[in-house]
């Protein structure tokens, strides 16, 4: 069922309540919080100005960090503000509180194209306890209600979900609108081959996107530590790799299934492999492994160069390419290779490609290919529960068109 968007909205004169995602990094210099990426302040400026054009008082709630329930100066959104001030090039009204006096003080001298950010939402236990009670007292901020925060959609939060019971339009933005569209809209009818790419640590964590997945995809082409998992259940040597042994049942069932549905399931044929142990260091030596397995004594940390050119070769004849997890431990140089090539093999090929969330954007946006991807995620858990099929309870909430 289609949602109503924020395309479809009046808001001239109107207070639009907004929930974006602006959970940024941040570090300390002097004392102070310094935002170190803005992305997703930046994916949120389409909504925002938006609502401003069209005469809106836009009022942003988020969440910001783990501060526990309660109010915590290192949480605070006001470094957010600033930031967000700068972007939009006018002033950003700032709530020293979510629902209290500030924040009604703040709501209450508003003007058309105005806007104001509350602060953090979690500074109250009530937020992820989705308390009616709390989620009642937001809706009593605004007319209509914008979900925008597509990277805490699959959180059934009083800021996500419990305040669209309030208010009688709840809409989702410019940003959720797309993501839905790459995420679920794209994928349905995808263009063929229709290739998946599957990395990081453990199978007991895509289990449920993997089996998803085999129902559409022409190919899976699997890396990162989760590959081990399935040699071990092929019976293969994996060294000191990391593997999931209680989880080898499990990925015997997903090879069964692939063979089942007629799915071209592509495990690493050879692997850079190091002396280390998990967590692993740089500096170490590193050689290629042998055909199909692991050295005694050695750990995998990346695809080889055979599959690396095998890899490439699939996503070369693609015609959407669904990109999940690295492929190896990218964050080490010596270990980046498979990552960053397979990056660049999707970024150069004519297939539409989709990023979905986690550290494949990080791994993405590091070897500066974002520019040359269709669509990256803004999503980590709630992509891969997008693509696991699940409805989230942020979109569940949002008004039917």
């Amino acid at each position: 069922m289609a949602k109503l968007s924020v395309r479809d909205l009046d808001v001239q004169g109107k207070r639009v309540l907004v929930r974006v995602d602006f959970n940024v990094p941040t570090e300390e210099v002097d004392g102070t919080q310094r935002i170190t990426d803005d992305t997703r302040i930046v994916e949120s400026l389409p909504t925002i100005n938006a609502l401003r054009e069209k005469g809106a008082k836009v009022i942003l709630m988020a969440h910001f960090g783990r501060p526990k329930g309660k109010p915590n100066p290192k949480y605070s959104l006001a470094v957010v503000a600033e930031r967000l001030s700068k972007r939009i090039n006018a002033p950003v009204a700032f709530a020293t509180d979510t629902v209290g006096e500030s924040a009604k003080a703040v709501v209450a001298t508003m003007q058309p194209g105005d806007v104001a950010l509350l602060e953090n939402v979690r500074f109250q236990a009530e937020e992820e306890a989705n308390d009616p009670e709390f989620a009642k007292q937001l809706a009593s901020l605004g007319d209509i209600y914008v979900n925008d925060a597509f990277g805490a959609a699959h959180r059934a939060h009083a800021s996500t979900a419990g305040i669209a019971a309030f208010l009688p339009v709840a809409a989702q933005g410019l940003l959720m609108e797309k993501e839905l569209k790459y995420l679920v809209d794209e994928l349905a009818t995808p263009a063929r081959p229709f290739v998946v790419i599957l990395g990081g640590s453990k199978v007991s964590s895509k289990i449920t996107v993997i089996k998803s997945l085999m129902e559409k995809a022409d190919t899976i082409l699997i890396g990162g530590a989760m590959a081990y998992t399935f040699y071990l259940a092929l019976g293969y040597p994996v060294g000191k790799s990391m593997v999931e042994a209680d989880k080898v049942d499990l990925a015997k069932e997903i090879l069964a299934f692939a063979k089942e549905k007629g799915v071209k399931f592509l495990l690493p044929v050879d692997s850079i492999e190091t002396q280390d142990s998990f967590p692993f260091k740089a500096g170490l030596p590193t050689q290629v492994s042998g055909l199909n397995s692991v050295t005694d004594g050695w750990a995998g940390v990346d695809i080889g160069p055979a599959t690396t050119e095998l890899y490439c070769q699939e996503i070369a004849n693609a015609g959407t390419v669904l990109w999940n997890g690295p492929v190896g431990v990218f964050e080490v140089e010596a270990f980046a290779n498979g990552t960053k090539v397979v990056g660049e093999a999707v970024a150069n090929s004519k297939a539409k490609s989709i990023v979905g969330g986690g550290d494949s954007v990080t791994a993405v946006k590091q070897f500066g290919l974002a520019d040359k991807m269709t669509f990256i995620s803004t999503g980590g858990g709630a992509s891969l529960e997008l693509l696991e099929g699940r409805e989230l309870p942020g979109v569940a909430a949002l008004t039917n068109k």
